[in-house]
């Protein structure tokens, strides 16, 4: 268990924007959010480093109706 000092407006103001319940839910999708955000650049440059075959680059794909159509 770790205990940490947390303003508690700035607290309450990540719970409301998340929808969590808990300080635990909270700081836990906190830091995965900041984990995933510091891992997305290196992600982004594998995929643009990567050779795709042509079957992959003109692969068919789905169109999803949009929310409200």
């Amino acid at each position: 268990m770790t205990s940490i000092d947390i303003d508690p407006d700035l607290l309450a103001q990540a719970k409301i924007a998340a929808g969590t319940r808990t300080t635990r839910e909270t700081v836990e999708l906190a830091l995965r959010t900041l984990t995933a955000m510091h891992r997305q650049p290196a992600a982004v440059e594998r995929i643009i480093a990567h050779r795709f075959a042509d079957e992959q680059i003109h692969a068919p794909t789905i169109d999803y109706p949009l929310p409200g159509e």
